[in-house]
């Protein structure tokens, strides 16, 4: 499975001493349930299998390792993610699941557009302060 690879690499979760610390993008909703969250050395949420708030985790982080830029309508992606070569080759077949992971993104991204427009530009403004970001092919 392509995101197997996220529980043992962890990368997205933790935030080295010298890097300042990562706010986690909240939706409106998101906020009503997490309050705040951000990471200064280790998600809280994190365990050694991966993330244990599994599918309730905020949209930020089932995004990652892309990046949406609501003004160009285009996805990035976190060139340090080790995740990507595998993700981007699998964009190329219809039925994979890195293809699946990118139509859940823009359902939910569409959705977003309509209830929470100010969410998609605070998130890209972080994640573009905080990944190195390069143009996802074949969106």
């Amino acid at each position: 499975m392509l995101f197997d690879v996220c529980a043992s690499c962890q990368r997205c979760c933790h935030v080295f001493p010298e890097e300042l610390p990562l706010p986690i993008s909240l939706t409106h909703i998101e906020k009503k349930k997490f309050g705040s969250l951000c990471i200064k050395e280790k998600c809280r949420h994190l365990s050694a299998t991966g993330c244990v708030k599994k599918e309730k985790k905020p949209f930020s982080c089932k995004l990652y390792p892309l990046s949406f830029d609501p003004v160009s309508e285009k996805f990035s992606y976190d060139v340090e993610c080790p995740l990507m070569p595998a993700y981007i080759d699998q964009l190329a077949e219809p039925s994979s699941e890195a293809q699946r992971h990118l139509r859940l993104m823009k359902n939910e991204i569409k959705n977003l557009r309509k209830s929470d427009a100010k969410f998609l530009q605070e998130n890209h403004a972080v994640d573009s302060a905080y990944f190195s970001l390069r143009k996802l092919p074949r969106q």
